[in-house]
């Protein structure tokens, strides 16, 4: 079926499928994606994205709700080694589901502005910290392609150092792993699920093309308004 419902940017909440349930625990559901499963062709198949969107995310959302409700129950219980072995799953899969609805939201079709190069605020940044767009891409699909194992490539800004970064992530760590202040404008998913079935082992070849529906207007959105 096709998704058009966009995300609702009027709170985090809301933006990552929040929803409130059983004995008052804090849970989230699956978001719906701004645009159809094929509408990222030829950059990223129709079947790539409807298995990365309703398998694999929902598994992560699925694993975090269920490990909040165990959390629940082990504070009410007074049980300290339960809630200290929940630590790595709520890390883990609440990761996994931050980490994707960001993601979503960075990918646009073509006809939908997706791949227009940045604008604004943002884009003079980018050619202020890296000297020019190119020269980011570059940056980062060298980092993304290094990565070992599974994990994000992003482009943040420290609030700190009011300056924009480029960080890599294993797993599905967030980028606040990497420092309190690291707001992600731009995350690429480097995880074989969000290629394999199209670019097979190829990882080089997908990060040089998903910068052809990268939606730069969401990144300068975000951009403007955690450092205006």
């Amino acid at each position: 079926m096709a998704l058009r419902t966009l995300v609702s940017r009027r709170s985090l909440a809301a933006g990552l499928g929040f929803r409130q349930q059983l004995r008052g625990v804090q849970t989230f559901s699956l978001p719906d994606l701004p645009y159809d499963y094929g509408a990222l062709e030829p950059a990223i198949s129709g079947d790539i994205m409807q298995l990365h969107h309703q398998k694999h995310h929902q598994t992560y959302i699925t694993n975090y709700n269920k490990a909040l409700e165990q959390l629940h129950d082990a504070i009410s219980k007074g049980d300290a080694s339960t809630v200290a072995k929940l630590h790595s799953a709520i890390k883990f899969n609440g990761g996994g589901h931050i980490n994707h609805s960001i993601f979503w939201n960075n990918l646009a079709p073509v006809r939908e502005g997706g791949g227009e190069p940045p604008k604004g605020s943002l884009g003079w940044a980018i050619d202020t910290n890296f000297g020019c767009l190119e020269a980011l891409v570059k940056k980062m699909n060298a980092e993304g392609a290094a990565l070992q194992g599974s994990g994000w490539v992003w482009l943040g800004v420290d609030k700190e150092l009011k300056r924009l970064v480029v960080e890599t992530t294993a797993n599905q760590d967030p980028l606040v792993s990497k420092g309190a202040n690291l707001v992600p404008l731009l995350g690429i998913d480097v995880w074989e699920h969000a290629y394999y079935l199209q670019y097979k082992n190829v990882r080089p070849d997908y990060l040089k093309n998903i910068w052809k529906v990268i939606n730069w207007k969401y990144a300068n959105d975000v951009y403007e308004k955690e450092y205006p």
